[in-house]
């Protein structure tokens, strides 16, 4: 049983009630931290889908390939992976909240600079601005997803990370709003408007419509500077693993070669770490390309009208996340993944095989059908660290996994311009799914000793 010490916790007006426990989890979770904490996910899903929107619109602006446009993704989670380690380094030697701080500053930084970058009008500037954004984001994430598994007792770790992530799709379905009625227009699709437009008329319009872009940053910036504050006002909990020695209670701390020859060692760590690499790179390329299959499918409908697909996507992932929750409280959470898994492959296959609109509502029902994968082996994989002296950077180098958002959306669009079909190019994503679906029949498969969830494993520990 976890011995009870005496906490130590950020400096903040807003005070914690909980009491911190020597392997870093709480007695309780402290609802105004972890509300808190959950609003910071819905940041990062409105900067990822606007992304989409980005690339839509950069494509028609910039005359880019379906393999070029996707170069906006890459720039988003390359950051992610550059940044990951740094994150985890800090959140070491200081704390979370320090992390998410440090997050937000950067993420209004990069939104700032999508200011500059609509004046100088140059793709390689916008993709900077998408990189900095990453950069503070790569902090939030790093930070948010394993502090949200620890702010509370051990048992409901993957439960609270799951109710977190919850609130992604919100943030999501801001972001494409924002993306739809601040970016886009009315009429025509952009490439048809610039095809009848002589070089001077199609620069102008391309250069209003790059002014566009930026609407949207000008209210998350005044969000974000919003929820820094309130942040920084607010006491949080350490949430680190703590030993008790003759001198009083002190951190439990590895170096970093440490911590990374332990993970290289830890065969289930391993497989969470590639099978997040394929569910990102999976759930990236296809929300960057649904809008381009919609376009693609029916040419009587412009960006705008296109977004609503967005829209519908992220609505049916909310959905599909909180059925899942549900589900997962009263069925073997392995199965429930294993069942939407095996539902996701054949809805992409409706989406490659059958070539009319259909095939974008098949895409929107995968969308769904992703539910809670992100969250559940994140805590799957964070939670096979049983020496929690490496929390902080395995759950980096988990964060750095999403690099596949970064790889597969650019494989799906060199594989359009390659067989010049958008939608033949969503192949690339069943080969993700089923190895998603591999991995979560592997946990079912696996003795119950080692498979149970922190609520039957560590009940006794709370």
């Amino acid at each position: 049983m976890s011995t009870t010490v005496v906490p130590s916790r950020s400096r903040g007006l807003i005070p914690d009630p909980s009491r911190q426990l020597t392997d870093g989890y709480l007695d309780r979770t402290p609802v105004f931290q972890y509300i808190l904490l959950s609003i910071c996910f819905p940041m990062w899903g409105a900067a990822a889908s606007l992304n989409d929107i980005l690339i839509t619109q950069f494509k028609s602006v910039f005359t880019l390939s379906d393999f070029a446009s996707a170069f906006v993704q890459s720039a988003f989670y390359g950051g992610y992976f550059v940044l990951a380690i740094p994150a985890s380094r800090v959140i070491r030697k200081w704390s979370y909240k320090t992390g998410i701080l440090t997050g937000l500053t950067f993420y209004i930084i990069g939104c700032t600079m999508f200011f500059p970058a609509s004046r100088v009008a140059t793709y390689s500037v916008f993709l900077a601005a998408i990189f900095a954004i990453a950069v503070g984001l790569s902090f939030l994430e790093t930070s948010c997803n394993t502090y949200s598994s620890m702010i509370g007792p051990k048992r409901l770790s993957t439960l609270r990370l799951n109710i977190s992530q919850t609130f992604y799709p919100i943030g999501s379905i801001a972001g494409i709003l924002l993306g739809k009625y601040l970016i886009f227009t009315e009429g025509e699709a952009l490439h048809t408007q610039l095809e009848g437009l002589s070089a001077t008329e199609a620069h102008e319009l391309s250069q209003q419509m790059l002014l566009r872009t930026l609407q949207p940053y000008r209210f998350l910036v005044i969000v974000l500077l919003v929820l820094l504050v309130v942040v920084a006002l607010t006491q949080m909990p350490s949430c680190k693993p703590q030993h008790v020695t003759a001198t009083g209670t002190e951190k439990d701390q590895a170096t970093i070669g440490q911590t990374l020859s332990y993970l290289a060692h830890n065969n289930r760590f391993r497989r969470g770490i590639v099978t997040q690499f394929l569910y990102v790179g999976m759930q990236t390329a296809v929300w960057s390309f649904t809008i381009r299959l919609a376009l693609n499918l029916d040419s009587a409908i412009n960006e705008r009208s296109a977004s609503n697909f967005m829209i519908l996507a992220f609505i049916a992932f909310f959905a599909g996340k909180f059925l899942a929750n549900i589900l997962m409280t009263r069925f073997n959470e392995n199965l429930v993944l294993v069942t939407y898994s095996a539902a996701g492959v054949a809805a992409l296959l409706y989406v490659v095989l059958v070539p009319n609109i259909s095939a974008v509502y098949a895409a929107i029902l995968v969308s769904g059908l992703f539910g809670p994968c992100w969250a559940t082996i994140y805590a799957r994989t964070l939670d096979s660290i049983e020496d929690k002296r490496h929390t902080e950077t395995g759950g980096a180098v988990i964060v750095m996994s999403i690099i596949g958002g970064a790889v597969v959306p650019v494989i799906q669009g060199l594989v359009s311009d390659t067989v010049g079909s958008m939608q033949v190019s969503f192949a690339v994503n069943i080969v993700c799914f089923a190895a998603v679906l591999l991995y979560f029949l592997a946990e079912y498969r696996r003795p119950a000793s080692t498979t149970a969830p922190a609520a039957d494993t560590h009940r006794k520990d709370s």
